[in-house]
């Protein structure tokens, strides 16, 4: 790659971040017009899941071979095309006359949105060579996917009341045009020395592990728990599972590393991704419904309710990765999992007239415990790995936020319609509590780990994984 001056390494940076702040972004921004698209289209509640699930369990299907694909095509031309495909679905979302439709364009949106964050994370990681500046990259990175998550259900609400909620996807299509113009002008070509080999079966391992448990956790209560099709689902996710475990490890060039998982830092990152990420998807998704639906409030109103998390989370996530770098990842992920508790307790007392000083106090502690998640996380997953393996081990911690995402909104709305007794409006108080509970226990499982992964034999375990990688290159 060419010598790059400082100021045009800053714009590839930001680049790459714009990317990954409107995937991020329609992750969550979804949210506040769930209800109108409930009402419009006629939507059930687990078709509002899909809605959600959709994308996110296809963005974490193919992140990892997009990264692969990226590194023997080309990480510009790869990223290009994610936004345009990217692009084109957000446009069709906007016109989707069903809600089928909508699950379908929703699903094309993320095989674009799959070709951006891991590819971006490799040109960031091949831009600044420097390890100082590296680590100043990845921690606004790490920034950015906080900030998107939370800012989006205020973006959400805004636009669904100004002009519906079909406006939350046209939004995207003027910002990627914009994306790929600044990518063909700024960011150079490039492609890793020795690209890795593709691994069909391993990717269709992956989506079939994700793809059952989800249908199955989501379909679970309407098709019954002991049917065929549901225990079938379930089944296929084991075998998945093992099988792509057992076939990994005999890899030369694995799509998902296994030797990764020996780094307890790194599996705790995983782990504590998967949790966090539950709890914030579970808490969106519950949330726009309670503030709508219960409530009464108009989509802007409910977004400007959890606009205190939002801005929590912009206050918090540069103070973690002030943090993980001076002090480490244990203190972040500490207050982090406890403060996800708290809230979790906190929100499981909403009642049909719950006050909004009380909403507030819910909504700040889970902002400040959710901006202490994510610098931590993406230290822990790039962290002592070859610089050649960093963008695979970004992959894999980008895959396990998506998996958190997609596991909180399927067990979220599974416990919510399984406990509801009436209408959504007069029920859903009693039905979510649980839920709420679960979003409690998704925190003291960050608690727990972040504990166990940041002490002195954990730190043994990853300098033991990055010496065997360097040592079979």
């Amino acid at each position: 790659m060419e010598e790059l001056t400082r100021r045009r390494r800053l714009l590839i940076l930001g680049i790459c971040c714009s990317s990954l702040f409107i995937v991020g972004l329609d992750s969550t921004i979804v949210n506040l017009a769930l209800p109108s698209i409930r009402s419009e289209l006629g939507a059930s509640v687990s078709k509002l899941q899909w809605t959600i699930d959709a994308y996110t369990l296809v963005l974490a299907s193919l992140l990892m071979v997009s990264g692969s694909t990226a590194d023997r095509v080309g990480r510009r031309r790869t990223f290009q095309a994610g936004l345009v495909v990217f692009g084109v679905g957000s446009l069709l979302c906007g016109v989707a006359p069903t809600i089928d439709l909508l699950i379908l364009f929703r699903m094309l949106q993320a095989i674009g949105g799959s070709m951006l964050n891991p590819v971006a994370m490799s040109i960031i990681t091949n831009t600044f060579t420097d390890p100082r500046e590296r680590a100043q990259a990845i921690g606004v990175w790490g920034g950015v996917v906080g900030l998107s998550l939370a800012v989006g259900p205020v973006v959400g609400g805004a636009l669904v009341d100004a002009a519906g909620w079909r406006l939350i996807f046209w939004i995207n299509v003027p910002v990627t045009v914009a994306a790929v113009l600044m990518t063909a002008r700024f960011v150079p070509e490039s492609r890793a020395a020795v690209p890795r080999r593709m691994d069909p079966v391993g990717q269709i391992l992956v989506v079939l592990l994700l793809g059952g448990l989800t249908y199955g956790i989501i379909e679970g209560r309407s098709a019954g728990w002991t049917s065929p099709l549901i225990i079938g689902c379930f089944v296929v996710t084991v075998v998945s599972l093992v099988s792509l475990v057992l076939y990994e490890r005999r890899r030369e060039q694995p799509l998902l590393e296994p030797r990764f998982f020996r780094s307890a830092p790194f599996s705790g990152a995983t782990l504590i991704a998967v949790a966090g990420f539950s709890a914030l998807s579970g808490f969106l998704f519950l949330n726009s419904l309670y503030l709508q639906s219960v409530r009464g409030f108009s989509a802007l109103h409910a977004g400007l309710l959890t606009l205190p998390m939002a801005a929590m989370t912009v206050v918090f996530a540069p103070l973690s990765g002030w943090l993980v770098g001076h002090r480490g990842p244990r203190l972040p992920l500490v207050v982090a999992g406890s403060m996800l508790t708290v809230s979790g307790l906190v929100l499981s007392r909403l009642s049909l007239t719950t006050s909004t000083e009380m909403l507030l106090v819910g909504y700040l502690i889970f902002g400040l415990g959710f901006g202490m998640l994510n610098a931590p996380i993406t230290n822990a997953a790039v962290s002592g790995m070859p610089r050649s393996q960093a963008g695979v081990a970004a992959a894999i911690a980008s895959t396990s936020r998506q998996v958190g995402a997609s596991l909180g909104v399927a067990i979220a709305g599974t416990i919510l319609t399984a406990r509801l007794v009436g209408t959504l409006e007069s029920g859903f108080v009693d039905a979510a509590k649980l839920c709420w509970f679960v979003i409690a226990g998704c925190g003291v499982l960050v608690l727990v780990l972040g504990l166990i992964t940041t002490g002195a034999w954990a730190r043994r375990t990853a300098e033991a994984v990055a010496e065997d990688l360097v040592r079979t290159r």
